[in-house]
């Protein structure tokens, strides 16, 4: 029986360490014998996630790059500074695997790891690799995707290690709850149809504003979401603000900072407005739910508007474009929003169409997979 430590490297959002948590999951599932140890960032959302979990984690100094000379100053620093917190894990945990979860947090671990003949994968769960994970593509033996579309996205010279696995996603979303007893646990409508509107983990600002627009609009027209309650996962930094405007327009349901009870909350959604990272669209298809996307407008390589695509050609979701302004945004969301929402069978059709192209064992692939490069 296979026994010892994995390091599971990134952080620093949702996005990042929910498909490692999924993995770590499915590996002590697999092989009791290991032992999941999380290396992530010093941000918030990184704690909270993993005290939730059975996972022990240890924080690294590293910061995400920036492009002016005091930001790269700090990069630099904090990237010896994690060098020397990853060369006493090695020597302290005598890890037999990494699995790096993309991003600037994985880099170190991951290059260290493979210095030392310790095996090495990483999850690109978008459908284009970012710079940190090209970063890191000579460093691994095992690249794990999401999409097909992203094989044509690799290096050629490193095409043979792409594995199209999915993105993982934790057990407690494979298997749904009961609907009303999700709602229930809520504080939801059991009776009443809800629309999600999400950001992802840390919320997102333009999302929340165009979401808000839309029913101030909706209220001076006097056309109220008969059947229909909202759950509106607003972001920690948001939530307060988010909170007065639905007090305002007297909206029927629920605003949350932040959850880590998303199966409840997938099974209690009709439709969702969301953001389209990896692990957005993965919960999405898997838990076949309908949606209309924003992908996120400011990253050079425009990988969630990619993802979103991946969504939209199979008939799974709509897209809008996030241009960053309250009313022009509204002006799209609107009637797009208002063709979905009393339109049962094309709800149905767009649920369907999701859960054609999902991967819910996407997770214990990954871990099968990983367990096999460790063995060989």
């Amino acid at each position: 029986m296979l026994s010892g430590t994995i390091l599971f490297a990134g952080g620093g959002s949702g996005g990042h360490l929910y498909p490692g948590v999924a993995v770590a999951e499915s590996l002590v599932r697999i092989a009791p014998g290991i032992k999941p140890l999380f290396l992530c960032t010093q941000r918030e959302i990184d704690s909270t996630i993993l005290k939730s979990t059975p996972f022990e984690f240890l924080t690294q100094p590293i910061v995400p790059p920036r492009k002016s000379v005091g930001g790269l100053i700090r990069f630099f620093r904090a990237w010896t500074a994690t060098q020397d917190v990853i060369r006493q894990t090695l020597r302290d945990v005598k890890p037999i695997g990494v699995l790096g979860l993309g991003g600037y947090a994985a880099g170190v671990a991951v290059k260290a790891c493979a210095k030392a003949k310790i095996p090495a994968a990483l999850l690109n769960p978008d459908v284009v690799p970012g710079r940190a994970n090209q970063y890191l593509f000579p460093f691994v033996s095992r690249i794990y995707g999401q999409f097909e579309a992203t094989r044509e996205q690799l290096p050629t010279a490193h095409r043979h290690k792409f594995v199209l696995s999915g993105c993982p996603i934790r057990q407690d979303l494979v298997n749904l709850p009961p609907r009303d007893e999700a709602r229930r646990r809520l504080a939801l409508d059991p009776s009443l149809h809800t629309l999600l509107v999400t950001g992802a983990s840390q919320g997102a600002v333009s999302v929340n504003d165009a979401v808000l627009e839309v029913l101030s609009r909706m209220k001076k027209a006097d056309r109220e979401l008969q059947g229909w309650q909202i759950l509106h996962l607003a972001g920690r930094d948001n939530a307060d603000a988010v909170r007065s405007a639905y007090r305002e327009l007297e909206l029927p349901g629920r605003v949350v900072d932040f959850t880590p009870a998303m199966a409840d909350v997938w099974a209690s959604s009709d439709l969702a407005v969301s953001r389209s990272g990896a692990s957005s669209c993965a919960e999405l298809t898997a838990c076949g739910v309908p949606s209309i996307l924003m992908p996120y407008p400011m990253h050079r390589d425009q990988h969630q508007r990619i993802n979103a695509e991946q969504l939209v050609l199979a008939h799974a979701a709509l897209v809008i474009q996030d241009k960053k302004d309250r009313a022009a945004n509204a002006d799209q969301l609107l009637p797009i929003i208002d063709s979905l929402l009393y339109d049962v069978p094309r709800r149905r059709a767009m649920a369907d169409a999701a859960r054609s192209i999902a991967r819910p064992n996407a997770a214990d692939i990954v871990a099968q997979s990983l367990l096999d490069l460790i063995r060989a």
